[in-house]
């Protein structure tokens, strides 16, 4: 039944550039796993779109996993997992500073996509270690769900006969879940089940995000003073008194000193394969007077490098490391640049001053696309950009009934919900235009259905466990992995960027304000990441000053694109400055990192500098090969297969990679 409540859309063009007189919305939404959960009960700060996984337990060929099985180790102890992956639990010390040890003990749950090669053969080129982003984002879900194709990238293009080039290197790519995140421990959760906690984000979601209703400051400002002061005392009480407390160590730095050890760790368990095969070697081929084998694989204590690539928030836990341990730079990729200095100490300019131009692309290739698109309006991308805004107008203080269907109950849609579509629309266009246009559409036809549908399937079942229930609240039992990555992000930026802390009621709006003027299409939303950290009271024992630079001990690569929503070209300028040599890569694309949108320009440079340590030329510009909307995917990668097997591969897995966001849209 429609609510005759409901708002009329003012007159003007329809999706097929015809005249609409007060069309009624009939109401449906969407509101994106990531987004549902990002825009309104916390925000991921500069978070990559990377596929959440309960990897606690998870079933394989050699059947359930559970990261429990393994032991903490001060050594690299890897152990199969997942099928076809090794995992191992590296056992740290909370508080890095403290020179007693005595303190409290942290396992970082660390996991490794072994190479093509063992790590005996000389084509053997080390092991990438990798960060999605986040902060709070975790590394093994991304290597889980993209090792495979970031190997593709880095790895020579074929195995070689000649195991004396040098250029034909094939990795590891290994990662971990930082502090706080996921199965790393111990952990916090700000909620004493997950039934509480999905009861708070659903009621988060009806409440809308800032911007709104004329209540959604009060309603926000409110829900984050409980919030934040609750996740503050929770992870601020020590697991038993005098122990360290994990809030006061969950920053970058310490994650970065533990990357430090990860790779002194994996030298020192590199050398002891090398041992063990040397030996297998000379008992079943006689004596090798050189010791080849050994010889490749030492152990170089305390000057091991690092291979690195991050993107987002990956790129401050790239920078923190460069700059704090410059010479133990191997290789680093940065893609999708933060500012560093800005993440730190607020300085600088506001990230998102180019999201306006991605949503101006939007219109420009709806229009180039005609009729086909679905949101198509006769007069130019002036008129679509008129007929989107006039349908968020309507939305606005507002919201429009769906009815159920055989598949869910009945549902609403909102502005926020719409908002949060056009959130994942700039952040991955390739994806998100489409699905944004066809969103829209439906909407300004009063069918809400895909929107409806879209929203219930982003949610799941939250019945509390037997054994949560026998536990009790706040229990060991009634914690789920996998579920505080949104809680994590606070408690990590909030401690980096101390100065969001102190926002009051005043201060805050005027953040707010200035970010509307800067962008229409996600300044609302961008201002929850100040909020996130209102109230919040942890400070942590190790901050990190600026400027972030330093002068490594190999240049670094960065890569950006022309239009980025949160990491702004200027940005990757501003972080190429800091390390001398290093070099900016741009790709001529819109989108949140360069994986947006495949461009094999882009990927073959990072394959080089991976392979050979070949930097770029200074002002190298790389297009992508394909357009949100326009993009001719089959047609390009058969241009690719007619090439090389190796381009045919490598186009397949970078096409792959920009289209994972199609996970979370059931199109």
């Amino acid at each position: 039944m429609e609510n005759s409540k409901h708002p009329s859309l003012p007159s003007g063009r329809n999706h097929n550039g015809h005249t609409w007189q007060g069309e009624r919305f009939r109401r449906n939404v969407v509101n994106p796993a990531v987004l549902a959960l990002t825009a309104l009960a916390g925000l991921s700060w500069w978070l990559l779109s990377v596929p959440k996984t309960d990897s606690n337990p998870t079933v394989g060929t050699a059947g359930p996993f559970s990261w429990g099985q393994i032991t903490p180790s001060q050594s690299l102890e890897y152990e199969d997992c997942f099928d076809g992956f090794q995992c191992a639990r590296l056992d740290v010390p909370m508080d890095w500073q403290r020179s007693d040890g005595q303190g409290t003990r942290m396992a970082i749950a660390i996991i490794r996509l072994p190479a093509k090669v063992p790590v005996t053969d000389p084509r053997w080129g080390g092991a990438i270690l990798t960060n999605p982003g986040g902060p709070g984002g975790s590394g093994v879900a991304q290597v889980l769900f993209s090792g495979h194709n970031l190997q593709t990238i880095v790895d020579a293009a074929a195995v070689p006969t000649d195991v004396t080039v040098p250029e034909h290197r094939f990795f590891d790519i290994i990662s971990f879940d930082p502090r706080g995140v996921n199965n790393t421990t111990p952990n916090f959760s700000c909620f004493p089940n997950l039934f509480s906690q999905k009861n708070w984000e659903l009621q988060a979601e009806a409440d809308g995000m800032l911007g709104s209703s004329a209540e959604s400051f009060m309603r926000n400002w409110q829900r984050a003073i409980a919030l934040n002061t609750g996740c503050s005392q929770a992870i601020s009480t020590p697991s038993q008194p005098g122990a360290d407390v994990l809030g006061e160590h969950t920053n970058t730095p310490p994650v970065a000193r533990d990357m430090l050890e990860i790779i002194e760790r994996h030298g020192e368990w590199r050398e002891k394969q090398g041992l063990e095969a040397q030996q297998n070697h000379d008992k079943s081929q006689g004596y090798d007077p050189q010791q080849g084998i050994l010889n490749r694989t030492k152990w170089k204590q305390d000057q091991e490098k690092l291979l690195y690539w991050g993107r987002s928030y990956g790129t401050v836990l790239g920078a923190t490391f460069a700059a704090l341990f410059p010479d133990r730079v191997e290789r680093m990729v940065l893609d999708g640049v933060v500012d560093s200095d800005k993440y730190y100490s607020g300085v600088g300019s506001e990230p998102v001053g180019d999201a306006d131009a991605i949503f101006d692309k939007f219109a420009l290739y709806c229009d180039q696309l005609g009729a086909e698109c679905p949101f198509y309006a006769a007069g130019g991308p002036t008129a679509i950009k008129e007929s989107y805004q006039e349908l968020e107008n309507a939305l606005l203080n507002s919201s429009m009934s769906v009815l159920p269907s055989r598949t869910r109950g009945p549902e609403v849609a909102t502005w926020t919900d719409l908002k949060a579509v056009l959130r994942i629309a700039v952040y991955q266009p390739l994806a998100g235009f489409s699905f944004l246009a066809d969103i829209a559409s439906d909407l300004l036809r009063g069918n809400g259905a895909k929107l409806a549908d879209f929203k219930h399937a982003m949610r799941s079942p939250t019945c509390p466990s037997d054994e949560c229930l026998a536990a009790g609240p706040w229990s060991t039992a009634c914690q789920v992995s996998g579920q505080n990555e949104l809680y994590a992000s606070s408690a990590i930026l909030c401690s980096d960027a101390e100065y969001m802390q102190s926002a009051d009621e005043d201060s805050f709006k005027q953040h707010w304000r200035s970010l509307q003027k800067l962008s229409n299409s996600v300044g609302d939303y961008w201002s929850h990441v100040r909020l996130n950290c209102a109230a919040w009271s942890v400070k942590p024992k190790w901050g990190m000053s600026v400027p972030v630079s330093g002068n490594t001990s190999y240049p670094l690569l960065f890569v950006n694109n022309i239009l980025d929503p949160v990491t702004p070209l200027q940005s990757a300028k501003h972080m190429t400055g800091a390390f001398p040599g290093s070099v900016l890569l741009q790709q001529d694309s819109e989108g949140h990192c360069t994986l947006a949108a495949p461009s094999m320009c882009v990927s073959t440079s990072i394959r080089r500098y991976f392979q050979a340590g070949e930097l770029p030329a200074v002002g190298t510009v790389c297009n992508a090969d394909l357009k949100p909307m326009l993009g001719n995917s089959s047609k390009i990668e058969e241009e690719y297969s007619t090439r090389s097997m190796d381009e045919a591969v490598l186009y397949r897995a970078l096409l792959e990679e920009s289209q994972r966001i199609r996970t979370y849209f059931p199109l």
